[in-house]
């Protein structure tokens, strides 16, 4: 991997991101309502709602309007949010890590599930285990993550195994302040009340939202087990008396592991955006619930540096993918099977 094809793909990505917000920018102009008059109410005057317009430049043309914008976010401004009427990169910073916490634990769950799956799956292809296991990836992928949300609330509502909503318990006295990430602060302060009580209540809506990507996954790690299991090196070793075991996680499962990597670095930034009906459903304080919120409440600022942002997890999702896939796949170091 070269310099070279990192700078190219900065200057990618850079338009991509410009690309992104003229997008979001048009969409966010064209949906009916006046956001000054959606903020202040329907009590407010025609001259409060004339000055919020001025204050906002919303009275400005739309090409000006997202010049400054831009203008701004080169500058680390994001502008004032109309539905809590702080600075939306106040907010987007108090949300971050509860999305960023809840995404991440559900890749945990992805690859703890999934890839085990995958593996047993093809080791014992055409059996019970096989069999079972298209079946759970199938479920997975064709029913929506709100639809699982619901069926969890209503098993936790039953049995009192976990939380219904939110991301602590109120009055535990505990507060995530040093990464943002209720589960890493807890063991970095030592609170393993805390650790237990972010770990019950992060748990339904992280398995809430792993669902389809537990059968995407599953389902490409047996496809790549099957196919390395026919090819020649894997025969010759089987011929030298290697046992299975050593061949599917040592020899196999290393080259089959490039595909669901793929797809897993670039599950991290779909999740953010699925996170939006799960978030709602367990009301979990991240960006994706406060995103939602922005839309609803025609919040411009918001819902542009909400998509911004997840626009950012996606590049980076990719470079990150691109840079683990050349660890461990020799043959594309150096830069050269990474061109695309």
């Amino acid at each position: 991997m070269t310099g070279s094809y990192l700078l190219r793909r900065a200057f990618g990505f850079a338009f991509v991101l410009l690309g992104l917000s003229v997008v979001i920018f048009v969409v966010a102009r064209i949906v009916p309502g006046d956001p000054a008059r959606i903020a202040l109410g329907p009590l407010a005057t025609q001259e409060q709602v004339a000055q919020l317009r001025e204050e906002m430049g919303f009275s400005k043309p739309a090409i000006v309007q997202y010049v400054d914008y831009i203008g701004g976010v080169l500058h680390g401004n994001l502008g004032k949010s109309l539905l809590t009427s702080r600075a939306v990169s106040s907010d987007i910073a108090q949300a971050l890590p509860a999305t960023l916490e809840l995404v991440l634990f559900t890749l945990l769950l992805i690859g703890a599930m999934a890839v085990p799956l995958g593996v047993l799956a093809a080791r014992w292809h055409n059996s019970g285990i096989d069999n079972g296991s298209r079946l759970v990836a199938l479920l997975g992928v064709v029913t929506p993550g709100f639809v699982f949300a619901i069926l969890l609330q209503l098993f936790a509502s039953h049995y009192h195994f976990f939380p219904l909503t939110g991301r602590l318990t109120q009055g535990l006295g505990f507060v995530p302040d040093i990464t943002g990430l209720a589960l890493v602060d807890s063991l970095l302060k030592g609170r393993l009340d805390a650790f237990g009580d972010a770990l019950s209540h992060i748990f339904l809506p992280a398995l809430a939202l792993s669902a389809a990507g537990i059968g995407q996954i599953m389902r490409i790690t047996r496809s790549s087990m099957l196919d390395i299991a026919r090819r020649d090196h894997v025969e010759t070793l089987r011929s030298f008396g290697v046992p299975g075991y050593v061949i599917t996680l040592k020899y196999m499962l290393r080259l089959a592991a490039v595909a669901p990597l793929t797809i897993l670095g670039l599950e991290f930034a779909s999740l953010i955006g699925n996170a939006f009906i799960v978030e709602m459903v367990f009301a979990w304080p991240g960006i994706a619930s406060y995103g939602l919120r922005a839309i609803l409440n025609k919040d411009f600022n918001a819902v542009m540096a909400v998509v911004l942002v997840s626009g950012l997890f996606f590049i980076f999702a990719n470079l990150l993918v691109d840079l683990l896939v050349a660890l461990i796949d020799p043959r594309l170091r150096g830069g050269a099977g990474l061109r695309r």
